[in-house]
């Protein structure tokens, strides 16, 4: 009798690492300092949206091998479309990852600064080393158990500073089942569920499943990663909601972001508190300062052909680019708003776009019975609209119209 695999987290994982990072940190901090728990229920949809086209990315993955750089190249016949699309991705993933990978860096090094006596003008190029060391690797095995284990340090670390605050918990519960939104909290709707639907995380699973998996007999697997993955990368981002939303909402204290968060609770909560938001933050950073160039290389190698081998020397040179232009950034000292406002126009424009270049590509032929049924159809269109209006309040956000 065959023997029943044993469950593992995988390539879903990557997907929590990368959307857990800084900017989810600040921006579920905010939510829940400025409106206490009442927008988790923007964190519920957004999980559920990002299940539903991670399942798909891990099924074009799983099933034609290739990632969904690859499928949208092989897809498209017409020269003058593919160069619109691979300049497209270049500019909102590229562009926009060299960006994001700035704030990730800071992120970490924020978090690094408050548990070690560490001058912090060395820590972007510390931490770049690090990334750089683990990526050259070249190796998916040995990136997939260090993501999973920052995923589980973010775990520990964010879920043990939330229950120290002490939650009101019908408060809390309301905020997930009864959707509303407070006066002025609109914007930080579409944010909660723009820092957790993310599009360079649809090629970072397909490829990464294709590498992980090589049958479709493995498709089980790929989706009971995703079921256990996603929701706990959920529930790190709720549990910041709730720790800022306990500590700080309808009190007279402000917080302008993270490191705000970390320092103001050791008064209230003591060191232990303070301690595990900037290990949860280190964690943060870190892990989303290998998966934002991982998945970068991954998105070009896909649409211009070249081969997404981690030790091919174009794919090195793709991540290397952006995690040396992350760490040049955080070495700036520029203020996170000021470095990520690009990248949340390019994320604005390329989120649509992908979410329907994803459910596309999984109607085509070649996926055979795997390809989507009436209901993933129906789920992913849905999800496209939202992602549509989200990418238009983004935009309209980002340069000052709203």
């Amino acid at each position: 009798m065959k023997q029943k695999a044993r469950f593992t987290m995988g390539p879903a994982a990557l997907v929590a690492a990368a959307f857990i990072g800084p900017g989810t940190v600040v921006t579920a901090s905010l939510a829940g300092a400025n409106f206490g728990y009442a927008l988790l229920w923007a964190l519920v949809f957004s999980v559920i949206a990002t299940m539903i086209l991670q399942e798909m990315a891990a099924r074009l993955g799983v099933v034609t091998q290739q990632g969904l750089g690859e499928n949208i190249r092989a897809g498209i016949s017409r020269p003058w479309l593919r160069r619109l699309v691979v300049l497209l991705i270049f500019a909102a993933v590229i562009i926009g990852n060299s960006v994001y990978q700035g704030g990730n860096i800071s992120g970490a090094r924020l978090g690094l600064a408050d548990l070690l006596p560490i001058d912090g003008q060395y820590i972007p190029v510390v931490l770049g080393v690090l990334a750089a060391v683990v990526l050259w690797q070249g190796s998916y095995k040995v990136i997939e158990k260090v993501l999973i284990g920052l995923v589980l340090l973010m775990s520990i670390a964010f879920l043990a500073t939330f229950l120290l605050t002490q939650p009101d918990w019908s408060a809390l519960l309301a905020g997930l089942l009864i959707p509303s939104v407070p006066s002025g909290g609109i914007l930080m709707v579409v944010a909660l569920i723009g820092t957790t639907v993310v599009p360079y995380n649809l090629f970072l699973h397909s490829s990464s499943c294709a590498q992980k998996w090589q049958s479709a007999d493995d498709l089980n697997a790929a989706r009971k990663d995703i079921y256990v993955s996603i929701p706990l990368g959920g529930l790190i981002s709720m549990a910041i909601v709730g720790t800022a939303a306990s500590a700080f909402f309808g009190k007279a204290i402000t917080i302008q972001g993270a490191a705000d968060l970390g320092q103001a609770l050791q008064p209230l909560f003591g060191d232990s508190a303070t301690t595990f938001m900037a290990l949860g933050l280190f964690a943060a950073g870190l892990s989303s300062s290998l998966t934002a160039p991982l998945a970068s290389a991954y998105a070009l190698s896909g649409v211009l052909g070249y081969s997404n081998n981690l030790k091919d020397k174009k794919f090195r040179a793709t991540w290397f680019t952006i995690l040396l232009v992350g760490v040049v950034i955080a070495s700036l000292g520029l203020k996170p708003i000021e470095v990520i406002i690009f990248a949340q126009v390019a994320n604005g424009l390329l989120l649509p776009f992908m979410a329907l270049f994803l459910v596309w590509v999984c109607n085509q032929p070649r996926l055979a019975q795997h390809r989507n049924s009436l209901l993933q159809n129906i789920l992913g269109g849905l999800v496209c609209a939202v992602a549509i209006g989200l990418g238009a309040r983004s935009i309209a956000s980002a340069m000052g119209w709203l």
